[in-house]
């Protein structure tokens, strides 16, 4: 992905990050999003795993037929990034890109702890920041974030 392309996606990433807030969100609401995740990924017919996090605590945790442990291997490594940079994994890797760098090389981290690729995404309070991801793996990361986003966003319409 050229250097433009990467800045010009990261562009819509950073709206949704910045939207994408919610009032609350307890582990009631962490089953119900997971739920609502998991029949999408059904219906469609998704070969994903899917997971949830408050805090440093897995509160929800899913997979699906044609997903194996390596989906959940890369869910971890993803979810670790969204975690500590308090942002969308797809937006860091993106952040990387638009600079002309590999995040493998410039974060300095362990490239098989970490993974910059798009599919988890940061759960956001307003007025508090930060409190979970919620994410999925086993698309293409364009693919695994758009799902993330469109589940988040039909749930926050909900809460």
């Amino acid at each position: 992905m050229a250097d433009a392309e990467a800045r010009s996606i990261l562009d819509r990433v950073e709206g949704e990050e910045r939207d994408l807030v919610l009032p609350r969100f307890d582990l009631d609401d962490a089953w119900a999003l997971g739920s609502r995740m998991r029949e999408a990924a059904v219906e469609a017919a998704l070969p994903i795993v899917i997971g949830i996090t408050l805090g440093e605590a897995r509160v929800f945790h899913t997979a699906l037929p044609g997903s194996s442990a390596d989906n959940d291997g890369w869910l971890e490594r993803k979810t670790r990034v969204a975690r500590r940079y308090g942002r969308s994994s797809y937006g860091v890797g993106l952040s990387f890109r638009a600079e002309g760098k590999d995040f493998d090389t410039s974060a300095r981290l362990d490239p098989t702890r970490y993974a910059a690729h798009g599919g988890v995404f940061p759960i956001t309070i307003a007025g508090v920041g930060v409190v979970g991801t919620v994410g999925v793996s086993g698309l293409p990361q364009a693919d695994d974030h758009a799902f993330v986003v469109a589940q988040l966003r039909a749930f926050a319409a909900t809460v």
